[in-house]
């Protein structure tokens, strides 16, 4: 059995069963190179602090160095022995500097050092996440560029609405994803590196000393220890990017059906039916779809969990991680298959074009088109919803109605000035209020 942080007051071993039970080690090894980083920073406090010669630090730092190459050659094996990485790599340091290693707890608890070894994990997940996020985000601005003159009609309640340009329908998906990353970028500036926190109450060693590049001594040993709330607001935003990225699967997997024929997605990002030999389906963008609600049941965990614990550190705390390692996991896998889904998607132009025929596209034309004539809004409302009425109960489209018949509705009605009203690039130009 491996060798733990604690068990001098103890005088019996752990039973196997709580031994499985409570053990992380399965998961938190993703902490390893956060965790490494922490200790030698430590390292540099304890020298500071005269808890450590200089030889002693100079030794320590490079046996913690070395466990890092391993890490980044990708030959670390944790030892699944261990009851969680801390721990594993406390043995492994002892293996190679001596007992020299058990040095390095002093003035530390794995309270703090786990809180520490998160945040650093969590800045650097934000970070990649950041640079995926711009990735999606200029590939969808490259797709509304590469289609900057196609129109096509725009949805409310899944109907036809009114004529927008695509760009500016992929530009929403953009905005989202831009306020997604400013989002991340701001959790990740308010997360505080401190040490000093202890258990809960602090340590010997002087505030000053812990004063090192980008890490700093904590205000409140306490809270350091106890609080998650970077990572309830980690989760929040991914769930939020996980919505953003399910709406966007869903416009997409309703335009690549038979009924709209928008859009043609790539063969590399479908998969097909073990029964129909016809069929070419958009799993991974339902896929897509459904993790937001995994995203969503990781964020009500965390939160759930968290809701009635008493100050500072409870084990229950462990339970952050997966939830956390899990979200940003899911949320990078999607916005690559995003991205290059995207890179590859082709919109079917005619079938577009045909949609935008509808003429109900066009009654809010009609209806800026006598209030332009003086008429009040809601009068010319009504005025259309009844020209509209009359169109489809007659199946007769509004444009080959008689001047006769448009004069029954209103007399300012005049059939060669709305005739040029139904062409969608005449409806989005007279869309002013939009910054282009």
């Amino acid at each position: 059995m491996a060798k733990k942080l604690w068990g001098g007051r103890f005088g019996k071993e752990t039973n196997p069963l709580v031994e499985e039970f409570t053990k992380s080690i399965q998961y938190d090894y993703k902490l390893a190179e956060y965790d490494i980083s922490g200790s030698m920073s430590h390292v540099e406090i304890l020298k500071k602090g005269r808890y450590l010669t200089s030889g002693e630090a100079s030794k320590l730092q490079k046996g913690l160095n070395s466990i890092v190459e391993s890490i980044k050659k990708g030959s670390f094996e944790p030892d699944h022995g261990c009851e969680d990485i801390h721990t594993n790599i406390q043995n492994i340091l002892q293996k190679k500097v001596g007992d020299l290693a058990l040095k390095l707890h002093t003035a530390r608890s794995r309270n703090d050092q786990v809180a520490f070894a998160t945040k650093l994990y969590c800045k650097a997940g934000i970070s990649k996440v950041e640079a995926e996020i711009l990735k999606l985000a200029k590939a969808m601005k490259d797709l509304g560029q590469n289609n900057k003159n196609v129109i096509m009609p725009g949805f409310t309640h899944l109907q036809h609405a009114q004529p927008v340009m695509l760009k500016d329908y992929l530009g929403a998906y953009v905005q989202m994803l831009s306020r997604d990353a400013e989002r991340l970028a701001y959790i990740s500036g308010n997360i505080k590196m401190v040490m000093g926190a202890g258990a809960l109450a602090g340590t010997p060693i002087s505030a000053g000393n812990y004063k090192l590049k980008a890490i700093e001594a904590t205000d409140n040993s306490l809270d350091s220890v106890s609080d998650r709330d970077f990572i309830i607001e980690i989760i929040s935003v991914l769930s939020i990017v996980a919505m953003h990225l399910s709406r966007l699967a869903e416009d997409l997997i309703i335009w690549s059906t038979k009924e709209f024929d928008f859009v043609e997605i790539d063969e590399a990002f479908c998969t097909g039916s073990s029964l129909m030999p016809q069929k070419k389906n958009p799993d991974a963008l339902e896929l897509i779809r459904g993790y937001a609600g995994r995203l969503y049941g990781n964020l009500v965990s965390v939160l759930t969990m968290m809701k009635g614990l008493p100050l500072t550190y409870n084990r229950d705390m462990q339970l952050d991680k997966e939830p956390l390692f899990n979200s940003f996991e899911i949320v990078s896998s999607e916005l690559n298959v995003l991205t290059g889904l995207i890179k590859t998607l082709k919109f079917n132009k005619e079938k577009i074009k045909e949609q935008l025929k509808d003429e109900s596209l066009y009654a809010t034309d009609l209806v800026y088109y006598l209030v332009d004539k003086k008429i009040p809004f809601k009068n010319a409302h009504t005025i259309i919803g009844k020209l509209v009425k009359y169109s489809l109960d007659n199946d007769i489209e509004i444009k080959d109605m008689p001047e006769g018949l448009l004069k029954k509705f209103s007399d300012k009605l005049v059939k060669k000035e709305i005739v040029r009203l139904f062409d969608p690039l005449v409806s989005v130009k007279s869309k002013k209020s939009i910054k282009r």
